[in-house]
């Protein structure tokens, strides 16, 4: 006698198989989290998520990771560009800082023959 499983023309899929199916065909889950409090929407998170093989996603379009600089190897240009770039923040702010301090100077130049004015005029009047 044969079993349930056979006479109806199906066989029960293994784990295997059904990987096989869903990473061949592939799948999209979608869906949409939302946080309300009292008819006022807090938060709202929109999930997608596809799950296929890779020549699947290349079927529908998909291919980021080939052009992704930290998957495929082309991070040298990105920390090539970071540390340019602080740098020229370094630089920047040296600058800053260089220019702050003779303004400091200038006040205080200025301040002292302000005084030394005044002096001499509390002089003149004396």
């Amino acid at each position: 006698m044969s079993s349930p499983a056979r006479q109806g023309g199906r066989e029960p899929a293994n784990l295997g198989d059904i990987l096989e199916r869903v990473l061949d065909r592939g799948v999209v889950i979608a869906g949409d989290i939302r946080v309300n409090l009292l008819d006022i929407e807090l938060l709202t998170i929109k999930l997608r998520l596809v799950i296929a093989s890779v020549d699947t996603a290349r079927e529908m379009g998909i291919d980021w990771w080939e052009h992704d600089p930290w998957l495929t190897g082309d991070s040298r240009g990105l920390l090539e560009e970071n540390r340019r770039l602080r740098a020229r923040l370094e630089a920047l702010e040296e600058r800053e800082s260089l220019g702050a301090g003779r303004e400091e100077r200038q006040s205080l130049r200025a301040g002292r023959s302000d005084e030394q004015r005044e002096r001499h005029s509390q002089r003149d009047t004396e």
